[in-house]
């Protein structure tokens, strides 16, 4: 690879023109010919940067209506041609062309055209970039000697390379620029065929043949799931729902590998309650949930569930949290992070007194799950792809299958039950009172254990309660755990050829079954 590279002439055509008149004004400052063209060298000139347009560059005109500007061979072959090749630069004058050695670049934006709701078909397709790009190729494939840069979050580091180089580049710095034009293109590419498969009513939009999917790395974290392990977190860019990359750390230290799973749990729990509504995660399973006329309220009931495992929890909130609420958050005695929309300038200068503990904001929680949500999950050598599982219970569609139907309030009760264990891992089953969970039990390979885990969880505010089952009870022992225990309503999904001895066990103890016909498996 070629050493330091000098900077003589750069190429400047940006859609997003953050930050590009500094730049420019940096590279005149060290004596760098600048090229541009269209809206980036109205930009620069009315800066008064001095700029040579491309048209004068290569002597040939703009035309169809700006379509073509930059695909010229004096710009390729300006970007491509081997230093030192004497026969390409032998043909490099033949063009009448010069060396180009630095590019900056960003692309048309398709994916926000895209994402806006008055966008036509027509404007979407103006959208596709084609001489950025091939640009970017031509100056990446080129890196030993030209040095591209597609974001303007670089620009301050190109400056810094210049400065430290006297306004050359390194090979390491050029290898790096290349791949992330490469990454960008290859971004871009994927939005493009992305958008073109939706237009076709026969394709699988969902599950397309070829999955295309980027993710840019956001930050390194101290470690994964234990010390000894390395890890990263990766945002998709362009990516609109609700998402913990999205929000914001007001107070605490970054968050861990374990933190992102977690919150990432309690998210999705979140967005799943309109009314006000509290939850505590351990390990990506609740421990308490609750909902209530206030967010205190909601948070009060959901920590009476479990109060052992509350120590070291995630607290999810999907409420402003106000002072009333932030002193009963407060007493708990260790919490790892706490996700809220906002809180009160109050509650926030009292849970911050707390270094250790971690306070996000995500605004989107209000705003509900996001439409056709995906769901994946790496395996080696593949990934599997699913719909989220974002089915929503109409009571109308429940079947009473026992002698005795539910009284309102157990009705309400296996409302709240069935969304609760839905985000709770298999096998699993959930105890439910006024609408709080009063006993959890997830994560076994019986049913039974985890029906023994929840009532023994719930002790005594098992009287009375209801439970949920994420799947069918193929026996009448998981329903007797229960009745046992003085619960005296079930829901579960049904479908199993031993369902008449669950409904009988239920009968036999006065209690009430409903059937979903859907289950809620979360492995």
């Amino acid at each position: 690879m070629a050493d330091t590279i000098k900077i003589r002439r750069a190429l400047i055509s940006v859609s997003n023109k953050t930050g590009v008149v500094e730049l420019a004004k940096v590279l005149e400052a060290q004596g760098v010919e600048i090229l541009s063209t269209g809206g980036t060298l109205k930009v620069l000139r009315d800066a008064g940067v001095h700029v040579i347009s491309v048209p004068t560059f290569t002597g040939s005109p703009e035309v169809m209506g700006g379509r073509v500007k930059t695909l010229h061979p004096r710009i390729h072959a300006g970007l491509l041609y081997r230093r030192g090749n004497a026969k390409d630069e032998e043909e490099l004058a033949q063009l009448e062309s010069k060396p180009i050695d630095l590019v900056i670049v960003n692309l048309y934006p398709f994916k926000e055209t895209v994402a806006r709701a008055d966008a036509t078909h027509e404007e979407i397709v103006e959208n596709i970039d084609i001489g950025g790009p091939s640009m970017l190729r031509s100056a990446a494939k080129n890196y030993t000697s030209v040095t591209v840069v597609v974001d303007s979050a670089d620009y301050q580091i190109l400056q810094e390379e210049l400065e430290s180089h006297e306004c050359a580049t390194t090979p390491e710095f050029r290898q790096r620029c290349a791949a992330k034009a490469f990454e960008l293109t290859a971004q871009y590419e994927a939005a493009i065929a992305s958008y073109f498969g939706s237009l076709d009513d026969g394709a699988d939009t969902q599950f397309p043949e070829i999955l295309t999917r980027s993710y840019r790395r956001r930050s390194s974290l101290r470690y994964g799931e234990n010390p000894h392990q390395e890890a990263s977190v990766y945002e998709e860019p362009g990516f609109s729902a609700p998402n913990l990359l999205s929000a914001k750390i007001l107070s605490g230290k970054e968050l861990s590998y374990n933190n992102f799973s977690d919150l990432e749990a309690c998210l999705d729990m979140i967005l799943d309650f309109s009314e006000p509504f509290a939850c505590l995660l351990k390990h990506a399973n609740p421990c308490g949930a609750a909902v209530g006329s206030t967010l205190v309220e909601a948070y009060r009931r959901a920590y009476e569930c479990d109060p052992l495992s509350a120590f070291g929890c995630i607290i999810g909130l999907n409420r402003e949290v106000d002072l009333e609420c932030a002193e009963e958050l407060h007493k708990t005695q260790f919490v790892e992070c706490m996700l809220a929309p906002s809180f009160t300038d109050e509650a926030f200068k009292l849970l911050k007194k707390k270094k250790a503990r971690r306070i996000l904001t995500l605004s989107q929680i209000t705003d509900g799950r996001g439409e056709g949500e995906m769901v994946y999950r790496f395996i080696r050598g593949g990934l599997l792809a699913q719909t989220a599982d974002a089915h929503e219970l109409d009571p109308g569609d429940l079947k009473v299958v026992t002698k005795r139907p539910p009284t309102d309030d157990e009705l309400q009760d296996l409302l709240f039950a069935w969304k609760a264990v839905k985000h709770t891992k298999s096998n699993a089953i959930v105890l439910a009172k006024n609408r709080a969970t009063v006993g959890i039990g997830m994560g076994q390979t019986s049913r039974v254990d985890s029906g023994f885990m929840a009532v023994k969880r719930a002790g005594e505010r098992a009287k009375g309660a209801v439970m949920a089952s994420d799947a069918f009870y193929p026996m009448p022992d998981g329903v007797e755990v229960g009745t046992d225990a003085g619960v005296t309503a079930i829901i579960q999904p049904g479908g199993s050829k031993g369902d008449q001895g669950a409904i009988d066990a239920a009968d036999k103890a006065g209690a009430t079954m409903v059937f979903t016909g859907v289950r809620h498996f979360k492995h």
